[in-house]
């Protein structure tokens, strides 16, 4: 069977385990997986690029945002690309500017917030680049980037998390292994088409939103 759909998925994960009493928790292990997915990879397919306006300190990332790459302000001549400061250095800045304002020069990330430096004196477009949330499977999203070129990735992150619920599966140790592989073949995959001129995907006015 092809592993090409959330729903063939499911199936071959039960048929790899040889039970058929878990299709109330497969979908659990799918999910476990794909957050540990999320939490190691960025790779091009990640990319999002977004605008908005800026016309305050703090605005809100986007709903899918996982890790920014770059932010500029592309209303001014030149396009000012934004500097990252830490946060606790951007506290110590603006302690000693409280009452300045200006383009902003700096950025920081702050809970799900992106704060810049100085405060805005006008409203500036913001272009943010940044790393999106894996589009999640269910039964309204049959498929995804991942399933399509790296199904193995779905399958062994599943069954991998399925070894505590099994209780000490003797297969844990093969399926870390092949899962850790699938995903290393991911990054290597990236890396070779990092020159490949892949387009990002463009969402306008998706961040900023209070």
């Amino acid at each position: 069977m092809a592993i090409d759909t959330y729903t063939n998925l499911q199936t071959t994960i039960g048929d790899w385990l040889n039970r058929d009493d878990l299709s109330a928790v497969i979908p659990t292990f799918i999910t476990l997986a794909e957050a540990g997915m999320e939490r190691v990879l960025r790779t091009r397919q990640m990319m999002t690029r977004s605008t908005a306006t800026i016309d305050t300190q703090y605005s809100a990332v986007p709903a899918d945002f996982l890790e920014i790459s770059t932010i500029k302000i592309t209303s001014t001549t030149p396009i000012q690309p934004l500097t990252f400061y830490r946060r606790e250095d951007m506290d110590a800045n603006d302690a000693q500017t409280s009452s300045a304002s200006g383009k902003p020069i700096f950025f920081t990330v702050s809970g799900n917030q992106i704060r810049v430096s100085p405060k805005p004196d006008g409203s500036y477009t913001a272009e943010l680049d940044y790393y999106a949330k894996i589009a999640k499977l269910s039964g309204a999203v049959a498929t995804n980037w991942i399933l399509t070129s790296h199904p193995d990735a779905y399958l062994y992150g599943a069954l991998l998390q399925a070894a505590p619920y099994l209780k000490d599966d003797e297969r844990v140790g093969i399926w870390t292994t092949l899962y850790a592989a699938a995903v290393e073949a991911m990054k290597q995959a990236d890396e070779r088409s990092a020159t490949s001129g892949g387009a990002l995907n463009v969402r306008t006015a998706s961040f900023g939103v209070r």
